[in-house]
């Protein structure tokens, strides 16, 4: 009898656990190893739960996420804590709301330190309106109003000064079924001065000594002409387009005034709608102004705009029509080309290796079945192209390659505009996972390789043998201490990446520091 046809360290069926590993069962029926909670509370930090995946919904996600908050908290209060602000108040993550609905599990933590060390950093996560609306949703739903929280929420709208809080009163003046009377009636912050003035204006609509701001914005409802709105932007530019009334939103003139002084995110968030109603006209001053603005770095930092969000937009607008309504319009080349140069400026910096990296993008059809992060039209595995590239374009020794339970053939190289590689990889085939396909087929081929970065749900089931194993076959018979990072696309517990060995790192995807550090990885 052949033992080792039942019993082998080196070549295990994927859907067989590695002998003597952790390994556990994942949602595909492979085997996988789990992470630990601080890996999986990024991961939902960044990456959210919305939507599900193809093999766990939204619900199941959702508690596994909260679940891994909650006993992270346990065993660090402040560290979690600080890992919601950095990751929230550095944009590292393309929404906020997972990072607000964990603050709002830490603040109604049992631990009293951990509840007041959450509510201390509030408005690091909660920066605006719609933020502390959403956390006060989320809140209500874990906890009653005590003492603490009430401080926290009468802070968030005292420690702001009277010019900045009357621009968000007006601009966010309801989210979530909450307004800004809900917040001071349940909070009773104690103000005096302006503040008073601005509250008794939420309040009653009093127009005592409120700020001008306030003045402007009244007055914008009052407005019966495209004139007197234009007149009114052109004395207060720093109003926006939130708080004119929406019968004046259809007028090319009043977005004409309006543009020059959009703030970025609403900018990419409109280029659909000020294009399809005429306002943007090829080769015209104001399209060269927007592409100025949309490719300016110190914009994007400031915005805090996320690449993902930047991806998003640059999908939708060169679609040339709206996943809901009637809305249609021509996209702008150089428009797309600035949303595409946008996008790699909203990464962090990225060195150059000058070492040869295998891309591989898992495209299985569990690659393609929701959104990353609720995000319209990226899937995981649309994802997956737009990170390999911005690696790529660093780089000048690489390859990039598909794969599902076979290889697939992904023709993109680093020069494809980002609206094409797409395009590209939703045309390519699905199927099945096997993980171990790109170390597998660089042994077969001889193709020598210094790093192998696999974009992946971690749900890998159909090989004959585990990426681990397939890495180490690869290093022993090429003689080539290669790595592997494995860039995770979805929130789920599990990876591909053996956590005993040095030479592979599990990131989470989407990351605004994701292709740097695999960059760092693999310089070492």
């Amino acid at each position: 009898m052949k033992y080792t046809k039942h019993f082998s360290t080196r070549k295990t069926p994927q859907n067989e656990q590695i002998p003597l590993s952790s390994q556990v069962e994942n949602s595909a029926g492979g085997y996988s190893w789990k992470v630990d909670d601080w890996t999986l509370l990024k991961r939902f930090l960044i990456l959210g739960s919305e939507g599900g995946s193809y093999y766990v919904d939204e619900k199941k996600m959702t508690v596994e996420s909260a679940s891994a908050v909650i006993r992270c908290a346990k065993i660090n209060g402040k560290k979690t804590v600080d890992m919601i602000v950095e990751i929230s108040d550095n944009g590292k993550a393309p929404k906020n709301d997972p990072a607000i609905f964990a603050m709002a599990i830490c603040a109604a933590s049992e631990n009293a330190y951990t509840r007041k060390y959450a509510l201390q950093n509030l408005s690091k996560v909660c920066r605006i309106p719609t933020h502390l609306f959403k956390f006060l949703s989320d809140i209500k739903e874990l906890r009653g109003w005590g003492r603490g929280l009430r401080e926290a929420i009468s802070k968030w709208y005292l420690d702001k000064n009277p010019d900045n809080l009357a621009y968000h009163i007006v601009k966010y003046r309801n989210r979530e079924g909450w307004n800004h009377i809900d917040a001071l009636r349940l909070s009773h912050p104690k103000a005096e001065g302006v503040h008073q003035e601005i509250f008794k204006y939420i309040k009653n609509g009093e127009m005592g000594n409120v700020p001008e701001t306030i003045r402007a914005f009244e007055a914008l409802q009052k407005a019966e002409t495209n004139k007197e709105i234009i007149d009114i932007l052109k004395s207060f530019p720093e109003l926006s387009w939130e708080m004119i009334p929406t019968q004046f939103l259809k007028e090319k003139s009043v977005w004409t005034a309006l543009i020059p002084n959009m703030k970025y995110t609403a900018l990419i968030r409109n280029l659909a709608r000020i294009t399809a109603n005429g306002t943007l006209v090829p080769m015209s001053e104001l399209v060269q102004a927007i592409v100025k603005k949309l490719t300016d770095v110190d914009s994007i930092k400031k915005s805090r705009e996320h690449p993902l969000s930047i991806l998003m937009a640059l999908n939708v607008y060169s679609n040339g029509r709206g996943e809901k309504g009637n809305l249609s319009w021509i996209p702008i080349p150089r428009i797309l080309d600035a949303l595409n140069k946008a996008f790699y400026i909203a990464f962090d910096n990225i060195e150059p290796t000058g070492k040869r990296i295998l891309l591989a993008l898992d495209v299985s059809s569990s690659m393609t079945w929701n959104n990353i992060a609720g995000m319209t039209g990226i899937t995981p595995r649309v994802g997956s192209v737009a990170l390999a590239m911005a690696t790529a374009r660093t780089e000048e020794n690489y390859h990039i390659m598909g794969f599902s339970h076979e290889l697939v053939r992904i023709p993109v190289t680093s020069a494809c505009r980002l609206d094409d590689a797409i395009r590209t990889i939703e045309r390519a085939r699905a199927g099945g996972t096997d993980c171990a396909l790109p170390m597998v087929w660089a042994l077969e081929n001889k193709v020598e390789v210094d790093t192998f970065v696999i974009y992946t749900d971690n749900e890998t089931w159909f090989g004959k043998i585990h990426p681990a194993q397939a890495l180490k076959e690869y290093r022993n018979k090429m003689g080539i201490n290669s790595k592997l990072v494995v860039v995770s696309m979805l929130v789920n517990k599990f990876s591909i990446a053996d956590p005993n060995d040095s030479g592979m790192m599990d990131i989470v995807g989407f990351d605004t520091a994701c292709p740097a550090i695999i960059s760092e990885f693999i310089r070492g």
